[in-house]
């Protein structure tokens, strides 16, 4: 089976196999946000639970 290409492209799996996505809210309007949410922005995120196992189909030949 496939995993999807354009969502290896936005997820990566760490060597324990959670799953990390880029922050939203990186795109526009810079100015109105606070530098500290802007430095905050720029970690990656772990993907919730409930989407987890969904993910995980998606990229399956990561790693």
């Amino acid at each position: 089976m496939k995993g999807h290409s354009g969502s290896q492209k936005r997820f990566k799996i760490t060597a324990t196999g959670k799953v990390l996505h880029k922050a939203t809210g990186r795109r526009h309007n810079f100015s109105a946000k606070s530098r500290r949410r802007k430095r905050a922005l720029r970690k990656d995120r772990l993907v919730k639970g409930a989407d987890m196992a969904r993910v995980r189909l998606l990229v399956l030949h990561m790693r």
